[in-house]
């Protein structure tokens, strides 16, 4: 038997042991993929659910309709409550993760336009990259086995049918990053199932990065200056209601330069439940503004 065989054979037995165990998201295009976590438990991507209500199809065809139990936007990870028809959840890997090397299947079911399998290998592993707000998502696995538009929220296995992560971010031509299969993974999606979504801190700002905003202030005059532009403030938001206003640059956040997102990012979850305070310059001049926070939401990065 060749190489080639002995990867045909491990497609074929995937795609009956584990296909009917990897679903598909919402209708066509623009949906994505997703996986049985356990009876009546379905895991995604967040990015692919987009109301509390959403539509499941599963690999003999059935549809049914479920309901969003919880999700983490920052993460991309959302748990969705539907009949699942018997169908088995993924074993969890029993060894430790992968290596750079190790080859890899890439399972998904496009908005349910039907079971793809694919091969590849771990091209990279401790990857780094933005979630759907702007937010770090770390130690993500890269691999090379190819998936369509709608791959997002599928498995990627080991050859024994273990899984090694969900396929989450297309990353140029021919390479994917998968969120890792770990304790980490385990953990967000059981509190996910238990109905614990994520509510991360708000602030209720649209941002531009600080080489955007150094461009605009120029364009309109103003000296140059580090920190992030605001570009939209949110009604009704701990942003306005503190004061902040299009066109603020946010110098600092509880006492340290803003840099980045992440600077923003991480004063605001440092924060949590109370109050930050942030040194703006509004025009030429410097600021120091009290924001109590509340909500649901993060800032998004305006690139």
């Amino acid at each position: 038997m060749t190489i080639f065989d002995e990867i045909q054979a491990g497609i074929e037995q995937l795609a009956q042991s584990t296909g009917p165990s990897v679903v598909g998201i919402g209708h066509r295009w623009g949906a994505g993929s997703g996986i049985v976590l356990g009876d009546g438990q379905v895991l995604t991507n967040a990015h692919n659910v987009r109301a509390d209500q959403v539509t499941v199809t599963f690999a003999d065809g059935r549809t049914a309709e479920g309901r969003l139990a919880g999700h983490d936007i920052d993460a991309d990870l959302a748990v969705i409550e539907v009949g699942t028809g018997g169908a088995a959840a993924l074993p969890w890997p029993s060894q430790p993760a992968a290596r750079i090397g190790t080859p890899v299947f890439a399972l998904a079911n496009p908005g349910g336009r039907g079971l793809r399998v694919t091969f590849g290998f771990v091209s990279g592993i401790d990857r780094v990259f933005r979630g759907p707000r702007g937010r770090r998502i770390i130690g993500s696995l890269e691999h090379t086995a190819p998936l369509l538009p709608g791959s997002s929220g599928g498995p990627v296995l080991t050859a024994g049918g273990e899984l090694l992560g969900i396929n989450t971010n297309r990353l140029g031509e021919g390479f994917y990053l998968a969120i890792p299969a770990d304790q980490a993974l385990r953990d967000q999606a059981s509190a996910l199932a238990r109905g614990e979504s994520a509510s991360p801190p708000q602030l209720g700002v649209a941002i531009a990065p600080g080489h955007l905003a150094r461009r605009l202030r120029r364009a309109v005059g103003l000296p140059d200056a580090d920190g992030l532009l605001i570009r939209d403030v949110t009604a009704d938001s701990p942003a306005a209601n503190a004061g902040l206003a299009s066109g603020d640059l946010i110098a600092e956040a509880a006492g340290n330069p803003v840099r980045t997102a992440d600077d923003l990012f991480d004063a605001l979850e440092a924060a949590r439940g109370g109050t930050l305070e942030l040194k703006v310059v509004r025009g030429t001049e410097e600021r120091t503004i009290q924001v109590t926070l509340a909500g649901n939401s993060q800032p998004t990065q305006d690139t």
